[in-house]
């Protein structure tokens, strides 16, 4: 049977199982979630324990990146599984703190990136969003001050923000990115998968299929314009509302025109149902 991860849910008492590991001159890799995790997360978990001494898994729903209208209350939960998950993974610690830990009463400091989170990509559509991360993101930072961070690319903007904010702010940890774990059938993994019917399920491939031929043909010179309004066509016509589809740089997340302006980063996000996915690809 594994061992179940030690638990940890004030700062006090991460920081008291912390310190003999930074005694002994042990790295650390955190891995932050917002829990309900799939291999994509265990992908994380694996790179992590290749990486560091010792793997810290954070769970925390953060209610500062959801909108209103947004799905907090609904988002999924499992957090016994996700425990049993992390045992068998032999994680060494879960950081699990509750809102009133993360956000106690009093709490007024947020960040505000810019840069790549004002690129006009999820910032146009979740204006809240990148400094509910950017803030709650470097909490975790600070209060575990790990050696090594694991993000999955799949949330790619997210992960330009990230990397900028640790850069911009001197934290000394090197956050690493994790190329996105995916279905066979090429659907990115995400928590919020479970929310699509068997229909929607079907249909939710498009969106990586669409990605790879567009990238491609970006590749092999054809108009990124074209390329794109035609992706954009095929999307629509697998059931899904297009937010954007979308070729930019891949390190600014600044809008480009041909491969000559740098790496490029194909971005989509759309609706099916009532399920918005995102997903991405370089070029």
């Amino acid at each position: 049977m594994a061992k179940r991860p030690l638990v940890m849910r004030t700062v006090s008492s991460l920081r008291r199982t912390l310190a003999p590991w930074r005694k002994r001159g042990q790295s650390i890799a955190l891995v932050p979630t917002m829990g309900a995790l799939h291999a994509g997360h265990l992908k994380l978990v694996s790179d992590a324990k290749r990486r560091a001494d010792r793997v810290v898994v954070s769970i925390f729903v953060n209610p500062a990146q959801f909108a209103p209208h947004e799905d907090f209350g609904s988002y999924p939960r499992t957090f016994d599984a996700d425990i049993k998950a992390l045992g068998e993974a032999k994680v060494d610690l879960v950081w699990a703190p509750t809102a009133t830990a993360m956000y106690p009463g009093g709490f007024a400091t947020r960040i505000a990136p810019q840069g790549a989170a004002l690129a006009g990509l999820e910032d146009k559509f979740r204006p809240h969003f990148f400094g509910g991360v950017a803030t709650v993101v470097a909490k975790l930072f600070l209060q575990v001050q790990p050696d090594f961070a694991m993000f999955g690319q799949k949330d790619y903007q997210q992960f330009c923000v990230v990397t900028q904010m640790a850069k911009d702010l001197d934290l000394p940890v090197k956050v690493i990115g994790i190329p996105t774990v995916r279905e066979k059938d090429g659907l990115a993994l995400s928590s919020r998968n479970a929310y699509l019917s068997e229909a929607e399920r079907r249909a939710a491939p498009e969106l990586a299929r669409v990605l790879k031929v567009s990238a491609s043909r970006i590749k092999a010179g054809e108009p990124i314009e074209m390329v794109l309004e035609e992706g954009a066509v095929e999307i629509a016509r697998a059931g899904f509302s297009l937010d954007y589809l979308e070729a930019r740089h891949a390190v600014t997340l600044a809008p480009v025109a041909s491969p000559k302006d740098g790496p490029i980063r194909l971005l989509v996000a759309a609706r099916i149902g009532k399920t918005r996915l995102i997903d991405n690809m370089p070029v």
